[in-house]
């Protein structure tokens, strides 16, 4: 399985953006526990802790900030690592965070967390993740297809293999665990297609630990049955235009109907939607257990 050297590259980018995004949270002044006399928003200096700015995720909380007339709220763009890392310090000091957040994600293992109600739905019911695949792809590479199609999991699944990752285990590491405990899963993916010999597939993804999670799953699955593999990391707008170009031949990663809503929409017609491989997925507004607030609609009164 070949790591692009965007990948490589974009890998430095993020540690920079993580660093220095946590420097800067260092220095906003929410040192201590949570402060039950203040306002929510004056807790968390009427801030938002979001990922990358070209993520559905972002949209829809911006949208959030209008429908909720959330007036001097602001949300600060980083991206998923960032975000974990001011989530984590502010988790064992403590102290109020609210951030974007989604399930399946490890962070529900390791801290006490609940998502904040959303009474006007901006951010949808519960999310599916699809397998979009480029046209053409069923006549030349009928077996990657038939994999491809038939892939499909658990939000379980995919947590185990991101505990596994945050607790220091390498994601290829990791996805070879879970899929030598999970053989009678993988044969349903795999039983029965004919092997290969080298093929080139391309697979892009969006560097959220969920879909690095699936991607090296399912890389390394097709690895199995003969392809030769490289994954390659982009922002989900490339993404989505790779598989509608052609550059790319797959993506697992398409999570709808509502956070990649706009790029279904613009490249419809010129991808195939192989249908959901995962149930059970969620976004929205994220706090600790600890902060005495349920609902987004209190945040302009508490």
């Amino acid at each position: 399985m070949k790591i692009s050297f965007l990948q490589g590259k974009k890998k430095l980018m993020t540690l920079a953006l993580t660093v220095g995004f946590a420097v800067a949270l260092a220095g906003c002044g929410q040192e201590g526990t949570v402060d039950g006399d203040a306002s929510i928003g004056a807790q968390v200096n009427y801030q938002i802790t979001g990922i990358d700015p070209g993520a559905g995720l972002m949209r829809a909380t911006d949208r959030v900030l209008e429908e909720y007339e959330l007036d001097g709220w602001r949300v600060q763009t980083g991206s998923g690592p960032a975000m974990t890392a001011a989530l984590t310090r502010a988790y064992n000091n403590e102290e109020p965070i609210i951030v974007t957040g989604w399930t399946p994600h490890w962070k529900f293992s390791k801290f006490d967390l609940k998502y904040l109600d959303d009474p006007k739905g901006i951010y949808g019911d519960e999310e599916f993740v699809h397998t979009i695949v480029r046209l053409g792809l069923k006549d030349d590479h009928p077996a990657a297809y038939e994999v491809l199609d038939r892939f499909a999991w658990t939000p379980d699944d995919m947590a185990s293999i991101m505990v596994m990752v945050e607790d220091g285990m390498q994601p290829t590491e990791a996805a070879a665990s879970w899929i030598a405990d999970n053989a009678e899963t993988v044969a349903t993916w795999t039983e029965g297609v004919e092997a290969v010999d080298g093929d080139r597939l391309t697979l892009a993804y969006v560097a959220w630990d969920s879909e690095i999670a699936s991607n090296n799953v399912i890389a390394q699955v097709l690895e199995t049955v003969g392809y030769d593999v490289t994954l390659r990391q982009v922002e989900p707008g490339p993404m989505w235009a790779g598989v509608a170009d052609g550059s790319a031949d797959a993506m697992v990663a398409a999570w709808l109907p509502t956070t990649h809503a706009d790029y279904y929409s613009e490249f419809e017609g010129r991808f195939e939607d192989l249908g959901v491989n995962m149930v059970g997925t969620r976004i929205g507004l994220v706090v600790p257990a600890y902060m005495d607030i349920d609902s987004i609609e209190d945040l302009n009164s508490k």
